[in-house]
């Protein structure tokens, strides 16, 4: 089973002893029952959360990755989901071997909020792979703007470097930082050492 990163969230009590394997054992029917064309996989989808919540979204990306689902069942649930659910889908999208035309537009629509976990999940191997270098800079900055961590930023240190544009960028916003009398983030200097190495 893939390990996922999974996001928690601080308001829930700690799982009691034992709800993870408990959650594990229940994971395992589910996505077995999803791979075999199980039609209610999507109703275990929605109960992954109470169900595994010790797992955080590894549960909800290991049952789409076993259920394989068509692009629009895929922009259906991420469309229709929760903010949980749509940051599943976001992560598991590499696993479901969609056109860049279906995986696309929901790293987009990710990257147009200011929730840090959807930020978080966008920013992985599609983004990398499939956005142009204009929406991949501007995914960057968003990240830096809302305190994404850029460790996070799938092949970061590849796109960056020796990306003359991102460094004028992220000195552009060192500089509106510097000028607002706030802290420059230690990630902008990161990545702008990133822009300055030869391809």
């Amino acid at each position: 089973m893939t390990t996922v990163h999974a996001e928690k969230d601080p308001a829930v009590p700690r799982p009691a002893p034992g709800a993870e394997q408990d959650a594990r054992d229940w994971l395992a029917r589910a996505c077995a029952a999803a791979a075999a064309g199980d039609r209610d996989w999507e109703l275990r989808f929605a109960e992954a959360g109470r169900r595994c919540r010790a797992l955080g979204d590894t549960a909800r990306v290991e049952l789409l990755a076993a259920a394989r689902p068509d692009a629009a069942t895929v922009t259906r649930l991420y469309r229709q989901g929760t903010t949980v659910e749509r940051r599943a889908v976001l992560l598991a999208l590499p696993r479901l071997d969609l056109a860049p035309a279906h995986g696309t537009p929901l790293v987009e629509d990710a990257l147009r909020t200011n929730d840090t976990g959807l930020l978080a999940a966008a920013v992985g191997p599609c983004a990398a792979r499939y956005l142009d270098a204009h929406a991949w800079r501007h995914a960057v900055l968003k990240c830096l703007f809302t305190g994404v961590p850029v460790v996070r930023v799938f092949a970061l240190a590849e796109r960056a470097r020796g990306d003359g544009e991102l460094a004028r960028m992220l000195r552009a916003f060192a500089d509106e930082r510097t000028a607002a009398a706030r802290e420059v983030p230690e990630d902008l200097r990161h990545m702008l050492a990133l822009t300055e190495e030869e391809r």
